[in-house]
């Protein structure tokens, strides 16, 4: 418990100590956010605001892990090891990004056959080290790896990780459209996940994750560094985030929930994510297909603020959304565990 206590608090207070420095450097040297032009019109009055938080998040989920690993007796993993990697490779992908974007002064930075080509290395890379070197199992799982029983075999398993973490990256990176919106809604995750991580350690007898207690260090780090990243990204935002911190939070999930076994479960816990995502693919279909819009904009969080709903009330209700869909998440989770102790 000390380690997990250690990890999250080391990362909040980092996030938390060090995003101001950042925020004086990155005004100093002009690093501000480029606002859509097709975005709503309240948006405009952001531009400037300094960009490229994600930063502070990548170095405190690190420095967090890390200092956890110092206490005597904690160990470090492969598994762990894997997921910090993930992060900071997923962390270095948007900041090509976002330094594009202040380079060029204008909202796009990678276009998207580059920034998707390399979200499918970093998945490859990810997927292969999982497989050959954490050895992470390759069966489809829900609550437990043996709970829906299909084994995709190596290759197969490894298109399937590479899709989850594509897919989970840029869902966050969809959600950060307001402020605080992404990490308050990444800390229930995260928070989740550390409990249950805790779980399959607690019980390594019915998860077989032998790596369990790394990977809730690793959550409750990236909880820990989303909640301290949070005092500064609050609306009125300070600082945004950007496709750094939500491209490292996407694949931090998404990486988290295939090493503990949690393919599909993810969708439940991160559910704001899958219905923003969703928000967004049933707009461009019906776009294409129908010349009709369903939303006023999508992502689906712009569809409520040209409803009219104040910016503040849109994040706190999708806050509470998020935390609902991580409560139930936990909430299958442990009926699950429930059924297997009566068999």
């Amino acid at each position: 418990m000390i380690p997990l206590m250690t990890s999250g608090g080391i990362a909040l207070l980092v996030a938390v100590f060090t995003t101001p420095f950042l925020i004086r450097w990155l005004i100093r040297n002009g690093i501000g956010q480029q606002i859509r032009e097709d975005g709503p019109q309240v948006h405009i009055a952001k531009a400037g605001t300094p960009t490229m938080g994600g930063i502070c998040i990548v170095g405190a989920v690190v420095v967090g892990f890390l200092a956890a690993h110092l206490i005597p007796g904690d160990h470090f993993s492969r598994s762990g090891a894997l997921i910090v990697l993930a992060i900071v490779g997923a962390g270095l992908i948007g900041f090509a990004d976002d330094w594009i974007k202040f380079r060029r002064r204008r909202s796009l930075g990678l276009n998207k056959r580059a920034k998707l080509g390399a979200q499918i290395v970093l998945g490859v890379t990810f997927s292969l080290l999982a497989v050959y070197w954490a050895h992470a199992s390759t069966l489809v799982s829900f609550t437990r790896y043996d709970s829906i029983g299909l084994h995709l075999g190596t290759a197969v398993w490894v298109v399937w990780a590479t899709l989850i973490i594509a897919a989970s990256a840029n869902a966050v990176n969809l959600t950060d459209g307001l402020d605080g919106l992404a990490a308050g809604s990444s800390t229930f995750c995260f928070a989740c996940l550390a409990i249950i991580g805790y779980w399959q350690y607690r019980h390594f007898g019915i998860y077989h994750v032998a790596d369990a207690l790394d990977l809730a260090l690793a959550s409750v780090a990236l909880a820990g560094a989303c909640l301290g990243f949070l005092w500064w990204n609050a609306a009125p935002a300070k600082i945004f985030m950007g496709d750094t911190g939500s491209l490292s939070i996407g694949s931090g999930l998404a990486a988290l929930c295939l090493l503990m076994n949690l393919d599909l479960l993810l969708v439940v816990i991160g559910g704001l994510f899958v219905i923003i995502t969703l928000s967004v693919v049933i707009q461009v279909i019906s776009f294409r297909v129908f010349h009709r819009r369903v939303f006023l904009m999508a992502p689906l969080h712009h569809h409520f603020e040209l409803l009219g709903w104040p910016e503040t009330t849109v994040i706190v209700r999708f806050w509470i959304l998020a935390g609902l869909f991580a409560a139930l998440g936990l909430g299958i989770f442990y009926g699950d565990f429930l059924s297997v102790g009566a068999v």
